[in-house]
């Protein structure tokens, strides 16, 4: 009878089919030899044999890779370049074979106890323009593509078998040796043994089982990779890919970083349990993409190389000369939105920011940051918004968010169970990703506090530490940090002086520079802003080329910050140390003098993290201009800008310190009054505020104390004011 059980129906032989000879085997022989003849003869005119010698080379340090790049194949033998582009899977393993005899032969004599020769990995780069993860479409399946992208998640190491030993629960038969495919589309079991044995019983179905001691193993990681936030289109999401990195590709990368992988985008197939008694049925026709990778190229230094197309020897020389033209740093002030009307200052700071100081390794391992962090606190309107968005436009690497929408996870970075594996992966948040940019936070003071603290260490130390669910490790976050805020009262009021801000002095003094931005009222000067802003509207369609008025355009000066961050290191002149010395020690004796005449606390003292800012503010002024020491010149222009911004804001009473409260006694009282608050108050309860302003005044508490507590708890929503309810009833 015929049927469903009937074991020779339902047979597949999946045993290796490499001991059968094929018609392509003369093809695979002559494809061998050619890859053997381009390790041992490719030289690059000066009969430097590069790939042999960095085989040995590698070989003697244990390192049993070996970097090609694929250029150099197609230079050799076109047709072989070609085959390997087109079709990786059957060329690639052949050219591990040819690297292994390679390695066979250069190694000779090897030590006692290393007669058999290691098996060689080959990693493939490439020159070629990668393409985006948009545009991976199913005609590129099986073919070698380059993609550029951040890693956001990376799994842990596991072992993955190449090769194969399988028993027969029936006769004990085991099969030895029997190759799997690499990537992740795994193995399935033949369903009948087919060992004939006299007198016996046949096998019954399925009746193999994997013996893990007798199996060949290498290790493998799994990547998530996302794409550039600068190559997301407006209102879309950014897209994902599942990466396969093994053997010597693993641990090469940790989330954050910018990568360009070069790998073969594969097609894994889809387990799903049938129904009827069947193991393991294949849902036909639909198939998962993943990228298995077989070259990193790493963006190490965080200075975003991976975000612009490489400039030409032109470009170059232009942007050269571009930056030896006479006040140069001017020019890229006027440049920074030009749109926006006024705020020279805090232009030239942004232009500061964009191309940054200059980052240091100390002997002792230690670093010190080139990054300069900027805020703007002040009025509704004053185009502090308008600012950062520009910010994000023209930077090389950037990542916008805004306050209220970010958390402390989605700033600095956050451990998630994989749903798959059950394992704890880790993703990188906004600081992470823009590493070696810019990353812009509007509405700063809409943030709750705790995820304020969270990126402490991030804008000083430049590392994101995480310790959780059994992860314990550090992420880069070598960013700048240009946040945007507004007073408490919606409007700045020069009356409440330091009830304007409720930041934190551990927060502001980590910021480089410090603006207070206010809505003026001036009769010429609104007149004249009326007039650029109507002329903005009017000429809306106009060309940029039209409107330029000798700044640099948008392109130009992208370029010409990400060049100039890669090329350009400055340090300090001599003379300019000298006299920043002499300025430092008397900032310091004038913070003194300020605090014994007031009896004044100053909200940002005058520290060796002050000083710090204005070399690094020095330094950028003379990337600008591409010099390898900063002059006297600029650390006057460095101390002038730290002194119309940061000490005319904090020397003025604006930022009296921790939510206007410096004192030890202060904050005690502060903490004892909202203990009892949240002991009456049950959280998101509506309360009066003029009910508990004259309960706790009759217990001779301070009214301005009550009043800073419940506006705190107001801010975090852990009370809610029953009067603003009962007016919004009284307008409906």
């Amino acid at each position: 009878m015929a049927g469903f059980d009937d074991a020779g129906i339902f047979y597949s032989d999946n045993f290796g089919s490499e001991d059968q000879p094929d018609e392509g085997q003369i093809n695979r022989t002559q494809v061998k030899k050619r890859f053997k003849d381009f390790i041992r003869q490719f030289h690059e005119g000066n009969f430097s044999y590069r790939y042999r010698d960095q085989l040995k080379r590698h070989y003697n340090l244990k390192h049993y890779w070996l970097d090609i790049d694929l250029d150099d194949v197609r230079s050799f033998d076109e047709t072989l370049g070609d085959k390997l582009l087109k079709q990786p899977s059957e060329h690639l393993p052949l050219f591990e074979d040819a690297a292994k005899e390679v390695a066979d032969e250069v190694t000779r004599p090897r030590p006692e106890g290393e007669e058999e020769v290691e098996d060689i990995q080959v990693m493939l780069t490439s020159s070629a323009n990668p393409c985006s993860v948009r545009e991976l479409k199913s005609e590129q399946v099986s073919s070698l593509v380059k993609i550029p992208g951040i890693v956001i998640a990376a799994s842990t190491i596991r072992a993955k078998a190449i090769r194969l030993a399988i028993q027969c629960r029936g006769c004990s038969n085991i099969m030895n040796n029997i190759a799997v495919k690499p990537g992740l589309e795994g193995y399935a079991l033949p369903r009948k043994c087919n060992t004939d044995q006299a007198g016996r019983p046949k096998c019954p179905i399925d009746p193999f089982f994997i013996i893990p001691d007798k199996c060949r193993c290498v290790d493998f990681q799994v990547l998530k990779l996302q794409e550039t936030p600068e190559a997301v289109p407006n209102g879309e999401m950014p897209r994902h890919l599942q990466l396969y990195c093994d053997r010597y590709l693993c641990d090469r990368i940790v989330p954050g970083n910018r990568v360009t992988v070069m790998g073969v985008y594969s097609i894994k197939k889809s387990f799903k349990p049938a129904k009827g008694g069947a193991r393991d049925k294949v849902n036909v026709g639909i198939r998962m993409p993943y990228f298995r990778v077989v070259g990193i190229q790493v963006d190490t230094d965080g200075a975003g190389r991976t975000a612009l197309n490489p400039l030409t020897p032109q470009e170059e020389e232009e942007l050269r000369r571009l930056t030896k033209t006479p006040n140069i740093f001017e020019t890229i002030a006027k440049s920074i939105a030009p749109s926006i009307w006024g705020s020279a200052d805090i232009k030239k700071a942004i232009a500061c920011l964009l191309f940054g100081g200059s980052r240091k390794k100390l002997p002792d391992g230690l670093t010190r940051r080139g990054d300069i962090n900027l805020l703007m606190l002040g009025d509704p309107g004053t185009a502090k918004s308008q600012l950062l968005k520009f910010v994000e436009r023209v930077s090389p690497i950037s990542v916008y968010t805004s306050g209220k929408g970010s958390s402390a996870a989605g700033l600095t970075a956050s451990v998630l169970r994989d749903p798959q594996t059950k394992n704890f992966v880790m993703e990188g948040g906004a600081m992470v990703l823009a590493d070696g940019g810019v990353v812009c936070i509007d509405e700063f003071d809409k943030m709750r506090e705790d995820d304020r603290v969270a990126i402490h260490e991030a804008m000083e130390q430049q590392t994101i530490s995480i310790a959780k669910a059994g992860i314990t490790t550090t992420l880069n976050s070598r960013c700048s940090v240009l946040a945007a805020a507004n007073s408490v009262f919606g409007r700045w009021d020069d009356t409440k002086g330091a009830d304007n801000i409720d930041f934190m002095p551990t927060i502001l003094s980590r910021f480089d520079m410090i603006f207070v931005v206010k809505d003026e009222h001036d009769e010429r000067r609104d007149m004249t802003l009326a007039k650029h802003v109507m002329n903005v509207h009017l000429n809306s369609l106009q060309s940029a080329e039209e409107l330029n008025d000798g700044e640099i355009d948008l392109n130009t000066l992208k370029k010409l910050i990400s060049f100039v961050r890669t090329k350009c290191g400055p340090r300090l002149s001599p003379e300019a140390a000298e006299k920043l010395k002499n300025r430092y020690v008397l900032m310091r004796n004038g913070a003194q003098e300020y605090e014994r005449e007031t009896g004044k606390k100053v909200s940002i003292p005058i520290t060796v993290r002050q000083l710090e800012a204005i070399i690094r503010i020095s330094e950028s002024l003379a990337k600008m201009r591409m010099e390898a020491f900063a002059t006297e010149t600029d650390v006057d222009e460095a101390l002038r800008l730290f002194q119309v911004s940061t000490l005319d804001a904090a020397n003025s009473g604006n930022l009296a310190g921790a939510e206007g409260f410096t004192t030890e006694e202060d904050q005690e009282l502060l903490s004892r009054i909202e203990k009892q608050m949240k002991r009456r108050f049950i959280i998101g309860s509506q309360v009066s505020e003029h009910a508990i302003i004259q309960d706790f005044t009759r217990q001779k508490y301070p009214e301005r104390a009550i009043q800073k507590v419940v506006y705190l708890m107001l801010r975090r929503g852990e009370i809610q004011h029953r009067m603003q309810r009962k007016m919004l009833y009284r307008v409906k």
